[in-house]
């Protein structure tokens, strides 16, 4: 599979020494605390400052690929939108991505994401889509903060949300997850469920129907990979014939940081890239996406 060059590396936040300088062992005489504690603030500074910088240079870097990929298809990249999957990162880290132009992030952890939209609650405009999977517990506070759901497979789900959102006043733009790799592990309805699914939705009013989302087979085959995001089109264009009216199927969620070129000349309307934007996570993709074995 065709991979894009490695982002910059983004600086770790809080390591107590500006980037570019040796770590080697330096001796001094013991400093004031207060002392220590300004130099570390400032030190501190430097870094965030520095993570900014990557974080605007990779999302470049991003929007450039996305547009090449377009027009290597003859799509408009005005199509396309590019939601950055912030799992695992720091609010700190949020607002430098927010400060270089980021107002949507997608985020798979349902109270992880709760706690940053209380951190980052005085951006008005910032945005939240929750991208994995969802235990009907959780549909509570997802009702309250999240304005998409990526990972509709579930009428316990669907009813779950429908009746919190209507208590919060509120609606949510979803998707409805497909497992279009056939892979057991991964969640997700069959692509054959899918007709017979959507037309149950109208029944739960508080939730606008987007469209479609995969997690493609993880290979560098690629046409394997690419027969995920084929099979999406497909389902995707005949849904748009036979699903009940009031619901959109315009959208298909698809494509990461590996293959988000391949899911575009596909069809993919939204890409979810993470690592491409934000460097390597501490945790495995498998952590948050069942069935993944290498990083995406």
């Amino acid at each position: 599979m065709t991979r894009g060059a490695a982002p910059p590396s983004v600086p770790a936040v809080g390591t107590g020494r500006p980037q570019g300088l040796s770590s080697g062992t330096v001796t001094t005489s013991p400093r004031p605390a207060a002392r220590e504690t300004h130099e570390a603030r400032s030190e501190a500074v430097l870094d965030l400052e520095g993570v900014g910088d990557a974080l605007a240079a990779n999302l470049t870097a991003i929007r450039e690929r996305i547009a090449a990929a377009c027009r290597r298809v003859g799509r408009d990249p005005s199509e396309v939108e590019l939601l950055p999957v912030s799992k695992t990162r720091p609010p700190e880290v949020l607002r430098l991505a927010y400060a270089a132009g980021v107002r949507k992030f997608g985020e798979n952890k349902v109270q992880e994401a709760k706690a940053k939209a209380e951190a980052l609650s005085d951006l008005a405009d910032l945005r939240w889509a929750v991208i994995g999977h969802l235990q009907t517990n959780k549909a509570k506070y997802v009702a309250r903060f999240a304005h998409e759901f990526h990972a509709l497979d579930s009428l316990r789900v669907a009813e779950a949300l429908d009746r919190r959102l209507q208590a919060e006043g509120r609606g949510l733009d979803v998707y409805v997850q497909v497992n279009s790799s056939g892979e057991a592990s991964k969640f997700g309805l069959p692509p054959e469920e899918v007709p017979g699914f959507v037309k149950q939705l109208p029944n739960y009013t508080a939730l606008r129907v987007r469209g479609l989302m995969t997690l493609a087979l993880f290979s560098d085959d690629v046409e394997r990979v690419r027969a995920c995001f084929v099979l999406m089109r497909e389902l995707r264009d005949r849904l748009r014939q036979e699903a009940p009216s009031g619901l959109s199927f315009d959208g298909l969620s698809m494509g990461m940081s590996n293959d988000f070129e391949l899911a575009i000349a596909e069809g993919a309307t939204v890409v979810r890239v993470g690592e491409a934007i934000f460097g390597p996570r501490g945790l495995p993709d498998s952590h948050y996406w069942p069935g993944l074995g290498p990083e995406r």
